[in-house]
C-alpha cells in the first residue's frame, strides 16, 4: 500500500508531494507452515544435538543432509526428517521454500545424505505436493501433513 505525504525542504521552503510504501508483501521468502513456526524457535538449540545423531543406525527418522552453499560455497550438514518413498527420498519442507538448505539443493541440483550410517548421493530435486494425484504418500499420512501445515516436500531421486 502506498501513502502520499507532503515534504518541506528546510533550506528553500519548497513543498514536494512524496509517496512511501507502508505495507508490502515479502517477495524473498514464503510464509512458514505451522510446523516451522512451532519448531523454528527451538531449531538452533535442537540442531546441535540432532546433528550428532541424525543419519545413524539407531535414529531412522532423521537424516543428515549435506549440501553446499549457493553463494558461499561452504559445506553444510543439516538434520532433517527424511521419508523413503518409491524412487527416492522426500523431505518435509517445514520451513517452506525460504529454507536455505532447500535453496542450496535446488541451486546445486543434488545433495548427499547420511541414512542408517551410510552416505547416499541424491539428484534431481523437485517440490512435490502430498495431496496431488501422483503423491507417493499413503492416504493416511496426508491429513497429518495438512494439520502440521506442510504443503510441500522436497523429492530427491536416488537410492
Amino acid at each position: 500500500m502506498i501513502e502520499s505525504y507532503q515534504h518541506r525542504q528546510k533550506r528553500t521552503g519548497e513543498v514536494h508531494s512524496m509517496a512511501r510504501t507502508i505495507a508490502a508483501p515479502s517477495t524473498t521468502k514464503s510464509k512458514r507452515p505451522l510446523a516451522g513456526k512451532i519448531f523454528g524457535v527451538l531449531t538452533p538449540v535442537l540442531n546441535r544435538f540432532v546433528t550428532r545423531i541424525a543419519g545413524g543406525r539407531y535414529v531412522p527418522v532423521y537424516i543428515l543432509l549435506r549440501h553446499r552453499g549457493r553463494r558461499s560455497g561452504r559445506d553444510y550438514a543439516t538434520p532433517v526428517v527424511g521419508l523413503r518413498v518409491p524412487g527416492g527420498l522426500a523431505i518435509p519442507m517445514a520451513f517452506g521454500e525460504g529454507a536455505d538448505w532447500y535453496r542450496n539443493i535446488v541451486a546445486a541440483g543434488s545433495a548427499t545424505i547420511r541414512r542408517h550410517g551410510s552416505e547416499h548421493q541424491l539428484v534431481d530435486p523437485a517440490a512435490i505436493d502430498p495431496d496431488s494425484a501422483t503423491s507417493p504418500f499413503p492416504g493416511w499420512q496426508r491429513p497429518v501433513f495438512r494439520v502440521l501445515g506442510i504443503r510441500q516436500f522436497l523429492f530427491l531421486r536416488g537410492q
